[in-house]
């Protein structure tokens, strides 16, 4: 028997995108569809997924639960034709703004409006109202969490539930009056349940009714069994550690591919790298740097934030560009981070270009046109950048930490002759670990057949999402058995 999986999440490429949550969102399910399961995808209705169906169709009508309105169900297909369910709700969903936020602030009713998407996910993991119903309940990050204790106290037989954690960071804390305004029973408030120092937890709720918690990479899956990067939960993941799984994220090759992407200048492979020139040039050039070929051209697409570790790279930009080198910056997130890029751009115009927004495509030709990326995280459940760097040719300088330390082969004596050496990690993860891993980068890139080495080692490696779909199914049939 084909094995029936809903997958919910909040957003997904190309629908609706904010971070990596709609990469895997985009990718993992058409992955596990090529292994012959029928995946199908559960979403939000927000304004930009409506306005993308070519067709929809009804096929339900769910009714309110406590606070919680009524709301359609809607079928359509992704571009890539995997089946979509859209959860049309207007007074939860109809408005301007981003899936979470509004000019900066949370939306004051996220928690209805993910209560909303956890619920109708349950609804069909145990309902199944549509003439479908799902062996498997795929649950993503705290935006779909609840849908676990929905499935832990309905009356109905359910499906098992998986949980992945995207990022412990957010969590989903609300009130606690919200237990019983999103038609939790007042067993669910409890240390075992739904409760986190008086608030209302969606991710705990994930993590304590799931039958298998996931994250995005191995080391990530360790790391959050201890303080600090538990973030509060490391007890609960210590005493589920059991039923915790590291599944090293993938990326969407199709997409992410330098020899057919056309956002780049020139495409290019391992056995044509000298083509990758043009994309720096064009680079260059868009940010009206200085087009030069031998000047070291350091890259960021990211978030920002603490998180993410650019208040270090704004620490060193400095030297940086006295090495001399050139950084990019593409991206957004934390007010004050952006006014320091910004102000780091003005002052050095030729040397520094900053983009602050979300651009796809300039996200591809500066993925291709950078020779080395930077990403010195904190903390990162996976990362996708460092994935899209190495199969770019980039050389990724990246915090030792998570996804990282399991997708980026560090460059030693030892891995550069074994041919194994795919980047460089910044140990420890503050200014003067960045520092010394790019003095390390530089003198690689002044040394070309090693640089070389280093870039074919990276783009030879396999991050398809096709080893993640097998680890996945996997799961879903051990659960399920």
């Amino acid at each position: 028997m084909t094995l029936r999986v809903l997958f919910a999440a909040s957003e997904c490429v190309p629908l609706v995108k904010t971070g990596g949550l709609a990469d895997v969102a985009g990718a993992l399910p058409a992955a596990l569809r090529r292994l012959n399961l029928d995946v199908r995808v559960l979403l939000p209705g927000y304004p930009p997924v409506l306005a993308a169906l070519r067709e929809r169709r009804f096929l339900a009508r769910i009714e309110p639960l406590a606070e919680v309105p009524a709301a359609d169900l809607l079928g359509a297909e992704l571009p890539d034709g995997v089946p979509l369910y859209v959860i049309d709700c207007p007074p939860l969903f109809d408005r301007a703004g981003g899936p979470y936020q509004d000019g900066g602030k949370d939306w004051p009713d996220n928690a209805l409006r993910f209560a909303q998407l956890g619920r109708v996910a349950a609804w069909l993991a145990t309902e199944g109202g549509v003439g479908w119903r799902a062996d498997v309940l795929h649950l993503n990050d705290w935006h779909a969490g609840l849908g676990a204790a929905y499935v832990r106290f309905s009356p109905r037989p359910a499906a098992p539930v998986l949980f992945t954690v995207h990022n412990l960071a957010f969590q989903g804390l609300f009130d606690a009056s919200w237990t019983a305004r999103l038609g939790l029973p007042p067993a669910a408030w409890s240390v075992d349940g739904v409760e986190f120092h008086g608030k209302l937890s969606f991710v705990k709720a994930g993590l304590q009714y799931a039958d298998a918690i996931t994250t995005g990479s191995p080391s990530y899956a360790r790391e959050i069994q201890t303080a600090p990067l538990g973030m509060g939960l490391e007890g609960l993941l210590f005493a589920r550690r059991a039923a915790l799984h590291g599944i090293l994220n993938g990326i969407d090759t199709t997409l992410w591919d330098p020899k057919r992407d056309p956002a780049l200048a020139a495409p290019f492979d391992a056995d044509s790298l000298s083509n990758k020139k043009a994309n720096k040039r064009a680079l260059q050039r868009r940010f009206g740097l200085r087009e030069d070929d031998a000047t070291p051209l350091f890259a960021v697409v990211s978030r920002l934030t603490d998180q993410k570790g650019v208040d270090l790279i704004v620490a060193v930009a400095q030297e940086l560009i006295a090495a001399p080198a050139q950084l990019v910056v593409v991206g957004t997130g934390e007010p004050v981070m952006e006014a320091e890029f910004r102000a780091l751009a003005k002052s050095h115009p030729h040397a520094i270009g900053v983009h602050i927004g979300f651009d796809e495509s300039l996200a591809h030709l500066t993925e291709a046109g950078a020779d080395l990326f930077l990403m010195p995280s904190r903390f990162e459940p996976c990362g996708l950048n460092q994935m899209y760097s190495q199969r770019y040719g980039t050389v990724p300088i990246v915090g030792a930490t998570g996804g990282l330390l399991d997708s980026v082969v560090d460059c030693s004596d030892a891995t550069l002759a074994d041919g194994s050496a795919s980047g460089l990690h910044v140990r420890p993860i503050d200014a003067a670990g960045l520092r010394s891993a790019i003095a390390r980068a530089l003198a690689l890139y002044r040394t070309p057949a090693q640089w070389q080495r280093l870039q074919r080692a990276g783009m030879a490696r396999d991050f398809s999402w096709d080893r993640a779909a097998f680890e996945y199914a996997r799961l879903y049939a051990q659960i399920s058995a």
